[in-house]
């Protein structure tokens, strides 16, 4: 590693000289970037001193004071010392190893560089020329050792005394970046501090100054400096509380226009309770709809009727009853002459739903069709246009129906299942299709109530907290894979079906994972010989994956193998056992809805996770997933562990415009943004007083473009 003042000997220190417009392009601010540089930076989504000042560290190293190495090495290290020798090494033609000899207080420690050698130039040759006898280092790498302290440190950054940029990177607390090729720690470092000694004192302050003195919080340029390069934890974390209650009041703002945009349009029809189709589904259900069904119907049912269009989340657990509760909305809309649309992330789903649909309303005078990716072009036509002459009463599909051929003459009515896999952008998309569209978007994933507010803060939410009285959970254990595998055939000796789940299609080399394809012809040739066993997996054709599901659900097959494209949609309640292998390597509301596929008949049923868990976090997922069934608990402990990124998946997480703050350690901060732009839209609904201006502009540069549903205009 060379030391940080030769990356930019050709760019001085950031000088005094008058606040520089941070929305320039950095080569015209900034001293050391130049084109091949910018385009580097421009892969991290930086083009300005502005955008470099918003791109927060990922983490903060505290290098205040010196690694103790008497001690056994745990992570990076950093030291002062001295040099006493120095020597290069060739190991292969290819690769040189220089070694330094140092002294740091009683210890002396040996610090390596490893690099590829050139034909054209040596690449050793500003560390033989820093790195002589008798220079004085800082050195920052990775320790190996023993219980008698460090021996040994490969080098990752270092810094001679004689350097007075050192301060930035060593003797305080550093900052740690998001970087990219061509752009290391040190560069990012130096960058951002120019940037912040550019101007940050003339941006302009997006709070008004009562939030500020209201909730006690730092200013723009005190939070931009402190969060970059704090002089202290305490400074820090002050920066940190001010920026994730920004980000939280400006997507609650978000929210709170969406939904008043929404309840500001009046819709041209109406619904009646005529029950000539409520009424027979009802009675043909073969069974007592629970009290919170009946509670979230009458929310729907109240919803569908006023003035405005619905925006409604339903949630609940893993057998709780939300298909039918959702059915009952659709027939609301079919029984007044208007068209459903039941949307979902997968075609295995859309199957089932056709099923469950189809035996629901037997007999009933409902037309339904499907339309996913897997149909043909004969097929699709077809179902396209009995859509658009308004002969199917209820279309369900995939994705394929936000596509622009796919049009409804009356549709009043979209049902999202699986929310979490879709974004704001698709429930848009969807309800483009008709300007006054009722909108209810469902999940099996419970939801935090602090996670909710943020993804869903313009959808009022419904919650089936209350199971069917018959409804049976799978009992859920830790089992090696013997006693896995002992429990199917137990069950397939009693006329009952087993699912045996793998994370993955194929084997790879770079993942200690069983494959579906592999296990699946070992256990027909070996513990499962003589049963019946199928595989299933996402990869398939559609049509294959369909009939597969279709000769399991008629016993023809005793056993399943597959991936987790069986997760959400299938029911077969003569299945009880279900066995996941590597569960280890699931997240939580992957396991609790994989379990969820037995369990679904009047058997007792039994999920085995095969796992050896290496981690704290995988042993705490595996013993969460044995001790409980409540999928809010596992969801809070779901959002604890991963993060809210990973729980929400990537179609979510990507449109919430969060930087740095965490919706599970910051929840509190979530509710007074919520608190606080409530209270600033009632003396000021449009952001349009004076102290308000920053804010307003704030606001339509994060989420006019990104969503195209925010108009303050």
């Amino acid at each position: 590693m060379v030391p940080y003042r030769h990356y930019t000997k050709s760019a001085p220190h950031p000088q005094s000289g008058g606040p520089k417009p941070l929305g320039e392009h950095l080569s015209r601010v900034l001293t050391g970037v130049g084109p091949k540089r910018s385009r580097q930076l421009a892969l991290l989504g930086i083009e300005t001193p502005q955008d470099i000042l918003y791109h927060f560290p990922r983490d903060w190293q505290d290098r205040s004071a010196g690694t103790d190495l008497s001690k056994p090495p745990v992570g990076p290290v950093v030291f002062q010392c001295r040099v006493l020798s120095s020597r290069l090494i060739r190991t292969n033609p290819r690769l040189g190893i220089f070694r330094a000899r140092v002294a740091t207080g009683d210890r002396k420690v040996d610090v390596l560089w490893f690099k590829h050698l050139s034909f054209r130039y040596d690449v050793f040759a500003t560390l033989k020329k820093d790195i002589t006898p008798g220079a004085d280092l800082w050195i920052v790498g990775r320790a190996e050792g023993d219980l008698l302290g460090v021996r040994e440190v490969r080098a990752e950054e270092y810094y001679l005394m004689t350097d007075p940029r050192r301060s930035l990177h060593v003797g305080r607390i550093v900052p740690l970046y998001h970087l990219t090729e061509g752009i290391s720690q040190h560069l990012m470092r130096e960058l951002t501090h120019q940037a912040v000694a550019a101007g940050i004192a003339s941006l302009r302050e997006p709070l008004p100054p009562a939030l500020l003195h209201k909730r006690g919080l730092l200013s723009l340029p005190q939070t931009l400096s402190a969060v970059h390069f704090p002089r202290s934890f305490a400074e820090l974390e002050a920066a940190r509380t001010r920026l994730a209650y920004e980000e939280f009041l400006l997507l609650e703002f978000a929210w709170i226009f969406k939904r008043r945009q929404t309840r500001g349009l009046a819709k041209n029809f109406t619904y009646e309770v005529k029950r000539h189709l409520l009424t027979p589904f009802r009675e043909a259900l073969g069974f007592e709809l629970t009290r919170a069904q009946k509670r979230v119907i009458n929310e729907i049912f109240d919803d569908m009727r006023r003035p405005y269009p619905m925006t409604r989340l339903l949630q609940g657990d893993v057998g709780s009853g939300k298909t039918v509760v959702a059915l009952s909305a659709l027939l609301l809309a079919v029984e007044n002459g208007c068209q459903g649309a039941f949307m979902v992330p997968t075609e295995i789903l859309a199957d089932q739903h056709m099923v469950t649909l189809s035996q629901f309303l037997k007999g009933l005078p409902v037309r339904c069709a499907m339309l996913t990716s897997r149909l043909s072009k004969r097929e699709r036509d077809r179902t396209i246009e009995a859509v658009r002459r308004g002969e199917v009463a209820i279309l369900v599909g995939t994705h394929a129906l936000l596509e622009s051929d796919v049009s409804f003459p009356r549709l009043r009515l979209a049902v999202i299942d699986e929310q979490h896999r879709f974004g704001v952008r698709q429930r848009t998309t969807l309800r483009q299709k008709s300007a006054l569209l009722d909108l209810l978007v469902m999940t099996a994933t419970p939801i935090p109530r602090t996670l909710a507010l943020a993804l869903y803060g313009d959808l009022d939410v419904s919650t089936l907290d209350e199971m069917p009285p018959n409804k049976s959970t799978a009992q859920t254990f830790h089992r090696s894979e013997g006693e896995a595998l002992a429990a199917v055939k137990a069950e397939v000796a009693k006329g009952h079906q087993a699912y045996i789940v793998y994370p993955i299609i194929e084997e790879s080399a770079n993942l200690d994972l069983q494959s579906a394809k592999a296990e699946y012809a070992r256990l027909r040739a070996g513990e499962l010989a003589g049963l019946r066993v199928a595989l299933i997996h996402g990869a398939m054709p559609g049509r294959t994956k369909a009939k597969i599901m279709a000769e399991f659900g008629k016993k023809l097959w005793d056993v399943l193998v597959a991936t987790p494209v069986i997760e959400v949609g299938i029911d077969v309640p003569n299945a009880t056992v279900m066995v996941v292998q590597n569960a280890d390597r699931f997240g939580m509301a992957s396991l609790h809805q994989l379990r969820g596929r037995i369990g679904r008949g009047p058997y007792a049923s039994t999920c085995c996770l095969v796992a050896d868990p290496k981690t704290d976090d995988a042993r705490l997922r595996i013993e969460t997933l044995v001790a409980t069934y409540d999928g809010f608990r596992i969801g809070e402990e779901d959002l604890k562990i991963r993060g809210p990124g990973e729980f929400m998946g990537t179609a979510q997480h990507g449109e919430l415009t969060l930087k740095i703050a965490d919706l599970f350690r910051h929840a509190g901060l979530l509710r007074q943004a919520r608190q606080d732009a409530e209270e600033v839209l009632q003396g000021d609904p449009r952001l349009l007083a004076a102290e308000n201006q920053p804010l307003r502009e704030r606001l339509l540069s994060l989420y006019k473009e990104k969503w195209n549903c925010i108009d303050l205009a």
